[in-house]
């Protein structure tokens, strides 16, 4: 047997007032009963205390049988198939040095974390991936429609997964073609490009061409100010030393980079959406990917349990009747 609504328990004390208050009424009676006893044992001729104790154990099991089906009993377990579908989109995350400015509050990095927080929230059955990205690119979290095991892995980049080196956007866009490469036939490739748009690659231009031809499409969400801030330096202590300064030690202002992320997500058959206060950005993106073709997963098999809490509120007015006919 188990338990579907175990939230309800918290009622127990209701039940245990209501049969305190059962056992403070019968010992009331039994008072009343032995003081009429020597006085006006005439009054007592058709009372019983046993039926009384019977009425009292009656209340009891009708009060204890419905707190045990607001607990949603169940067994008979059954298997059922479930088709699963969706999209299989890969999250691109920069964690890049620049993502640490401070143009948004408290930075780039905590801010893109909170929107990729929300975009989760609002994915209807998709598989996601995480991939982190700087110089270099590696897939932090493979392709799962496990949005809590997605979650524990995103809440794991801080501060000390920030990269020192520079951002090299084909690295990434490399990346998601090798990891969708593993899926030829799914039609909905997207990614979810989360960056300021900083970017010092090589290839950028050949890299885009072959993502295309894959038929992956890019969304990017750009982080970060067209003004800008500077990049804040930290010490292995996590304590702010001072700023990001070039080779003329002027002091290094890290802006979005708009018009390269517009042109790099518009090739690639999708769009560049700069990230707001409130959830606008998070509603638009949804609403593009929900244009998406869902595809069917593998089948998956659900086990369940038959609620049987209908069987302990036959008992609980079975003893309410029988209550009320004594």
């Amino acid at each position: 047997m188990s338990w579907s609504a175990l939230y309800n328990s918290k009622l127990l004390f209701i039940i245990l007032i209501g049969l305190g208050l059962l056992v403070w009424r019968l010992i009331k009676i039994r008072r009343a009963v032995t003081l009429l006893q020597n006085h006006h044992q005439q009054l007592l001729q058709n009372f019983s205390m046993m039926r009384a104790v019977i009425k009292f154990l009656l209340y009891g099991i009708a009060l204890l049988f419905l707190f045990l089906a607001l607990l949603g009993p169940q067994w008979d377990e059954k298997d059922s198939m479930v088709k699963q579908e969706g999209r299989d989109i890969l999250v691109a995350l920069d964690i890049s040095g620049s993502m640490l400015a401070q143009d948004y509050e408290p930075n780039r990095l905590e801010v893109a974390k909170q929107k990729i927080h929300r975009l989760m929230k609002e994915l209807d059955a998709d598989r996601v991936a995480l991939m982190l990205f700087s110089g270099t690119a590696f897939i932090q979290c493979p392709l799962t429609m496990d949005m809590h095991a997605f979650e524990m892995f995103l809440e794991q980049v801080d501060v000390e997964s920030i990269s020192h080196g520079s951002t090299a956007i084909d690295q990434a866009l490399q990346q998601a073609i090798a990891m969708f490469a593993a899926l030829p036939e799914h039609k909905s490739k997207i990614v979810v490009l989360v960056t300021d748009g900083e970017d010092f690659s090589t290839n950028l231009d050949n890299v885009k061409t072959e993502f295309c031809k894959q038929g992956i499409h890019l969304f990017a969400l750009g982080i970060g100010s067209v003004e800008g801030a500077p990049i804040p330096v930290y010490n292995e202590q996590g304590a702010q030393t001072g700023h990001r300064r070039d080779k003329q030690a002027n002091v290094v202002i890290s802006r979005l980079n708009e018009p390269m992320l517009t042109t790099l997500a518009q090739s690639c058959g999708g769009m560049f959406i700069r990230a707001t206060k409130n959830n606008d950005d998070i509603h638009t993106l949804v609403k593009y990917i929900n244009a998406f073709e869902k595809e069917q997963f593998e089948e998956k098999k659900l086990h369940s349990y038959e609620q049987q809490y209908p069987y302990f509120v036959a008992v609980s007015f079975l003893c309410l009747l029988l209550e009320w006919l004594l």
